[in-house]
């Protein structure tokens, strides 16, 4: 049977569900973070999900209107820093990738405490995506090994990435069938899950249906059974 030992959400359809619910689309933002939140202390009690990997902000989140990127750099402070008693409580460690450079000063050390403060924690390794892009995150890689002796490998490549392990299990939330640049060498042979489920939404007995069904694919990695 399938461990989906590492999975990958992309958390689509939070400005949506505000607005079908006649509210401000920070709003949406808000009730997605509280979601994040119900998922990862539902993967930490679960002892075959090793790693949750979120999309939280992308490279082309940028060109959102100001105000909502100014929102959303507060509200992902202010979710840090209220859920680090929680993360040691249950024993998750948080490990961000993405360069977090663009982020103000004040961010940035809020990121790099938390990571910190949870550094011995064993259990669930949570990974928040924060200014990420799968192409950026390659083209690092590549500035990091580019002068070495020997021929670069596909093994020291995948070595030089935010995120080094592969994804058993991805899932989209929010209707639309794309990757949107997340994840691409990692989810090379995952198995991808769509729901029309807009994130706010999403819920703790869905991700149990899509892990039930994941569990039952016959995964061969390019090869024969």
């Amino acid at each position: 049977m399938n461990r989906a030992k590492h999975i990958a959400i992309i958390m689509d359809g939070n400005g949506r569900w505000a607005e079908l619910s006649g509210k401000k689309r920070v709003k949406g933002h808000e009730a997605g973070a509280k979601v994040v939140k119900e998922i990862t202390t539902y993967c930490s009690n679960n002892k075959d999900i090793e790693r949750l990997t979120l999309y939280a902000f992308s490279t082309e989140n940028w060109k959102r209107p100001r105000l909502e990127v100014e929102f959303l750099m507060k509200l992902l402070e202010k979710y840090l820093k209220n859920e680090l008693p929680i993360y040691l409580k249950n024993n998750v460690r948080f490990e961000p990738i993405g360069d977090i450079r663009a982020f103000s000063k004040s961010l940035q050390k809020t990121i790099k405490d938390v990571k910190e403060k949870t550094a011995h924690c064993d259990g669930l390794v949570q990974s928040l995506a924060l200014n990420y892009g799968s192409q950026d995150e390659m083209l690092r890689a590549v500035n990091k090994i580019r002068n070495c002796e020997d021929d670069i490998t596909q093994e020291m490549l995948g070595n030089a990435l935010d995120c080094k392990h592969s994804v058993d299990l991805l899932i989209r939330t929010g209707g639309d069938h794309r990757l949107s640049n997340f994840l691409l060498w990692q989810a090379a042979y995952a198995e991808l899950f769509f729901t029309d489920t807009l994130w706010p939404d999403f819920s703790t007995s869905e991700l149990e249906k899509i892990i039930k069904n994941f569990t039952k694919i016959e995964r061969r990695f390019g090869g024969l059974k």
